[in-house]
């Protein structure tokens, strides 16, 4: 059996958001659904897998409220269940920023993935990695800038040391799913940045739509279950995580942050 791996999220007016949750508890002990699932007033956010009928389900139920309907996801396929259960976790934000000024509704202009090419080979264009550096050290876009950061709440504080909306007019931002990416680009455009750009559906929507031999992305594409990391036909790739520091590190390999060859999965 093939399982139906979705990441999705969705910014909404969630005030009920325990209520949903409890839904979500239910109807995972029901059928089987596994992954992760964050809701917070500000929306819902998460990846889970199942079975095709399970999943498509699931799907069905966070569309019929209306404030969900729209969501946005990316699928993809494994032959084994990348989740060991469902966790529903209720928290401040879908997705720790820390800077509750922003309004995430509001983000940089959407790119699709068939015109981000040309806009990340655009000179006047700094094209910038919002995820964190165990991310960024399995892959990157073409020519994009690291920002070194540990978790996405330092991204406030490089945004602050690093850029001017003067000197760098034009900026580009991707992320996994995109989510990230939705405050990143609200907040620079908070500080006075007027043109800021988004990848729309992050790394996995770009490597889903295309082609290998077109492609500017180097390397594979970390994701948050036992899978690790996905090449660029969304497939398992040869990652693994360390047991004693977290750090993803390549199968056969040694841990480069500690040197341990011990891994949790």
């Amino acid at each position: 059996m093939k399982y139906k791996i979705v990441a999705l999220y969705r910014f909404a007016d969630l005030p009920d958001y325990a209520d949903w949750a409890a839904r979500i508890r239910t109807f995972g002990a029901d059928n089987g659904l596994k992954g992760t699932v964050i809701l917070a007033t500000e929306g819902l956010n998460g990846t889970v897998a199942g079975c095709q009928e399970t999943v498509d389900r699931f799907l069905d139920m966070l569309q019929s409220d209306e404030r969900l309907n729209g969501l946005e996801y990316k699928i993809s396929w494994n032959m084994d269940q990348p989740f060991p259960r469902l966790r529903v976790r209720e928290k401040k934000e879908i997705v720790t920023f820390r800077q509750f000024q922003i309004d995430p509704t509001a983000p940089g202009t959407y790119v699709e993935p068939g015109n981000w090419n040309e806009l990340i080979s655009d000179p006047e264009v700094v094209t910038i990695d919002t995820r964190n550096t165990y991310e960024t050290k399995i892959g990157m876009f073409e020519g994009a800038v690291d920002p070194q950061t540990a978790n996405f709440t330092e991204f406030a504080d490089y945004v602050e040391k690093n850029l001017d909306p003067e000197q760098h007019p034009k900026v580009a931002m991707y992320c996994t799913g995109g989510i990230r990416c939705e405050k990143a680009t609200a907040f620079l455009k908070s500080k006075g940045f007027q043109d800021v750009f988004h990848l729309k559906g992050g790394i996995l929507k770009y490597l889903e739509d295309i082609p290998q031999e077109q492609s500017k992305w180097h390397g594979e594409c970390f994701v948050f279950d036992r899978r690790v990391a996905v090449d660029h036909e969304l497939q398992a790739a040869d990652w693994q995580i360390c047991e004693k520091c977290n750090e993803p590190f390549r199968q056969g390999e040694v841990c480069s942050e500690c040197g341990s060859s011990e891994y949790v999965f």
